[in-house]
């Protein structure tokens, strides 16, 4: 069977090598002659699996040696609770740059162990753009700073955080960008990630945090527990053995690029091939106005009409292109063109929407 384009928000595309690696491998990795999903993980094949991973993902995000990296489960969602849970200790007050739905989920959590600031949002204008803030908009006792560094329903990215003092911890969700591009580790507290975005596939979330931040709060429940995941390496539970897996394959795959700056760049092409179309295309609209905010992973649009949407996205599955419904509280279209996505499926995808546009005529 042909694949189809894939523009899936999340689970989403991987890279053709990627996958076809793990077909390889499915039924014996590393010569021990069984699946990853059948060795127990205190195997030496399997504690090799998840070391490389990690030194992987060290080597492309440039992790400092203060930071510690986990494997975990229950998605980026869990990390909205275990955050509050594993850093509130005193004011409890935590300062939110509120950009959609995912930190207004993570607000919620943290209202069960705190209190929450909205230092700025952009609702009012439904999470079209990036709000403006600056660093004396912060609160001077919040414990921790949340924000979402890329918003996959609304197609917005943050691409500047102001220097802050270096007692302010700030904490990341990137769970739909991280990869896509070189960060700078050292300026976060903790960062995480749920995997099934741009880093592999589901059922692994990844968190870096920096080491002084384990074991600010005594007696948790240990799998909800920063400190008992890093003293276990990971491994205090059966983790989710094929998720790491996958995810190193990914790794090794962006090494084999060039690394995260050759990466950007093709990100970066993709996007701008994308928006420069609907720019200038008379039928179609980019939702997000302001190019400084505009995602490149997720590029969300809207043809005159929602019967117009829905019209196009069923002739886009006809041509084989897949899943670019747009997500329900923004309707229209939605691209996601994460780092598994190739310049060729873009252009693809181009010819369809102008395909699509003359048979309007």
């Amino acid at each position: 069977m042909e694949r189809v384009i894939n523009f899936s928000a999340g689970p989403s595309v991987l890279p053709l090598a990627v996958l076809h690696k793990a077909q390889s491998e499915l039924l014996s990795v590393a010569g021990s002659g069984q699946s990853v999903m059948e060795m127990s993980h205190r195997s030496p094949v399997f504690e090799h699996i998840l070391a490389q991973a990690e030194t992987d993902l060290r080597t492309l995000l440039g992790i400092p040696e203060n930071y510690k990296v986990l494997f975990l489960q229950g998605g980026a969602s869990l990390q909205f609770t275990m955050i509050p849970m594993n850093l509130l200790k005193g004011t409890k007050k935590v300062d939110f740059i509120h950009t959609g739905e995912w930190s207004k989920k993570a607000m919620a959590e943290v209202k069960r162990f705190g209190s929450v600031n909205v230092v700025a949002s952009s609702e009012a204008t439904q999470f079209d753009r990036i709000p403006s803030f600056s660093a004396k908009d912060f609160s001077d006792d919040a414990e921790y700073i949340h924000y979402v560094s890329n918003n996959t329903i609304f197609g917005t990215r943050l691409t500047e955080f102001p220097k802050l003092p270096n007692d302010k911890i700030l904490v990341c969700d990137m769970s739909s960008d991280i990869l896509s591009k070189p960060i700078d580790v050292s300026r976060h507290g903790l960062i995480f990630a749920g995997a099934q975005k741009n880093m592999g596939i589901a059922g692994l979330t990844v968190v870096i945090l920096r080491e002084d931040l384990l074991g600010r709060v005594p007696n948790l429940p240990p799998m909800l527990d920063y400190k008992v995941q890093a003293d276990n390496a990971s491994l205090y539970n059966t983790p989710p053995c094929f998720s790491i897996y996958m995810a190193g394959l990914v790794f090794e795959w962006l090494l084999a690029q060039g690394g995260l700056s050759v990466i950007e760049a093709k990100n970066e092409a993709k996007a701008k091939l994308l928006y420069d179309y609907l720019d200038a295309s008379p039928f179609y609209r980019a939702t997000v106005p302001l190019t400084k905010d505009r995602s490149i992973m997720n590029v969300c649009f809207v043809s005159p009409s929602p019967e117009m949407d829905a019209a196009f996205v069923k002739f886009a599955e006809a041509k084989g292109l897949v899943n670019l419904k747009g997500h329900r509280l923004v309707g229209g279209m939605r691209a996601s063109i994460y780092n598994g996505m190739t310049i060729e499926n873009v252009q693809t995808l181009i010819r369809v929407l102008d395909e699509f546009v003359q048979r309007q005529r």
